[in-house]
């Protein structure tokens, strides 16, 4: 259920220190709001007058309260009798104002009856009982009636002052639009609502949506609809719901949605359809049907939403998680699954494969000489030269600064690798241009182990492709060589 409007909200601002009165003052404020509910709906004046004869007899109880509160420190404190004289009068204008009842409209009269009591509760609260509390409460720590007082009116400053104003203001303006506002949500029923918000919806969600015939035979159809299908309203409405969107055009599908529309009234799958344009569209179709009281279908209800933007970005997240950012090659989590994948392919058909770990030789000085954007044009440069040399089915994967490691798979024997590495050392050290005047020149070490013979995992095979690596940079770089761990 909603919370009901409040003419009068409470918060904290209104506290002022002493629970009982605190409370007492939130129970004021609740039958203010109890009374300007009645009015809103507009109750008969017999309702109202029970609500307001509530209000009055709790007002005197809490003011009774109150002045014992303030009788056992300030009996002979001057505000405490004005405090006093104040609430008297409060008693004395709410009996005047219920008397004018028969020489105005019972609306203003209740109007006019909460304009006072908000207006009064406001400056009661956060003026005089806010000042009073203050007091009791200095006094209550220690201070002399003195002390308590400038502390008082210390705390009382002008910052208070202007709250309360405000309040006031801020009260004054939005009564009247409350209470409107109060009246205006008892009036408008719940089909009212319903229907004008299913209206709304309809014409300006940026989904797109149809209504069919329980033969799926377009009657209606909302904007969005018509701009993303790319189709008039007048190429649309009796038309097949399957002849707009292509992707329906399956048998099985249209089948599927009959049967699911009627069994159990709801039914969802992503669809590619071509709009009129022939542009692909990916969506996902939610389809509802409406039944009239004898349980029959009288409606379908299509509900697309474009997802194309949603594949978009899940591709290019995938595609992050799985790819180095600056080469566009496998990253390591990629890697680990093509090596699941080489040794699987491998064990099956009775193949080899070379897992080369290759580490790019005077990288470093690139990088120090003509700084690190130079640098990520060399790996960039060299990325796609190992492309160019490797086939479709092998594997390259960027898994250090300037370190790759290269699949090589469908190996008949373990030497069928030695033409691709030799060309590698070649391309890689073919020169770079890092600008329009400058080349540097990079090579590579390479470290090849063998599957089964030197490993028959991933973490092995690494291990020993590494480790040979390094043998091929004690040889001078710009070689491979192969590794000298054997599997028993």
């Amino acid at each position: 259920m909603h919370k009901p409007l409040e003419l009068f909200p409470w918060n904290a601002n209104f506290e002022t220190g002493i629970s009982s009165i605190d409370q007492q003052h939130q129970t004021l404020v609740e039958l203010i709001n109890e009374l300007a509910q009645h009015l809103a709906i507009e109750s008969d004046s017999l309702t109202l007058s029970r609500i307001f004869t509530k209000l009055t007899d709790y007002a005197i109880y809490h003011f009774n309260s109150e002045e014992n509160v303030w009788e056992q420190h300030l009996a002979n404190y001057p505000s405490f009798t004005h405090h006093v004289d104040e609430h008297q009068k409060f008693i004395e204008t709410i009996g005047d104002l219920q008397k004018a009842e028969n020489d105005k409209p019972l609306n203003q009269n209740i109007e006019d009856i909460l304009g006072f009591l908000i207006h009064w509760l406001i400056g009661h609260i956060l003026e005089n009982d806010m000042r009073m509390a203050k007091v009791v409460l200095a006094l209550q720590s220690g201070s002399t009636i003195e002390e308590a007082e400038q502390q008082a009116e210390h705390q009382m400053s002008n910052v208070l002052r202007t709250m309360i104003e405000t309040t006031r203001d801020m009260y004054d303006n939005l009564t009247q639009l409350t209470l409107t506002l109060m009246r205006e949500k008892h009036v408008r029923t719940g089909l009212e609502k319903k229907l004008q918000l299913a209206a709304t919806v309809f014409d300006n969600t940026l989904e797109s949506i149809c209504i069919t015939d329980p033969n799926h035979i377009i009657i209606s159809a909302n904007p969005a609809f018509y701009k993303t299908s790319g189709y008039p309203e007048a190429e649309v409405i009796g038309k097949s719901l399957s002849a707009i969107k292509s992707g329906l055009n399956d048998e099985l599908l249209s089948n599927s949605i009959v049967d699911s529309s009627h069994k159990q009234e709801h039914w969802g799958q992503e669809i590619t359809s071509r709009n009129k344009n022939g542009e692909l569209q990916s969506e996902w179709l939610s389809l509802s049907s409406v039944q009239n009281e004898t349980g029959d279908i009288e409606y379908c209800v299509g509900i697309f939403s474009n997802i194309s933007q949603l594949i978009q970005s899940q591709q290019k997240l995938e595609r992050l998680a799985h790819h180095d950012p600056l080469t566009g090659l496998a990253n390591r989590l990629l890697l680990t699954d093509r090596f699941y994948s080489s040794i699987a392919n491998a064990k099956r058909n009775h193949e080899h494969f070379a897992t080369c770990f290759l580490d790019l030789d005077g990288f470093k000085p690139v990088n120090d000489t003509y700084t690190h954007a130079a640098g990520d044009i060399v790996l960039c440069v060299i990325a796609e030269r190992i492309k160019s040399v490797l086939r479709e089915n092998d594997t390259i994967a960027r898994v250090g600064g300037d370190e790759f490691v290269l699949l090589l798979n469908n190996l008949h024997a373990e030497d069928n690798c030695q033409q691709t590495l030799d060309r590698l050392l070649t391309e890689i050290s073919l020169p770079i241009a890092i600008n329009e005047i400058q080349q540097v020149s990079v090579s590579a070490s390479i470290g090849v182990a063998n599957f089964p013979k030197h490993g028959t995992d991933m973490i092995k095979l690494l291990a020993n492709a590494d480790q040979a690596m390094y043998i091929a940079k004690q040889r001078g770089k710009s070689q491979y060589a192969y590794s000298t761990n054997e599997i028993s």
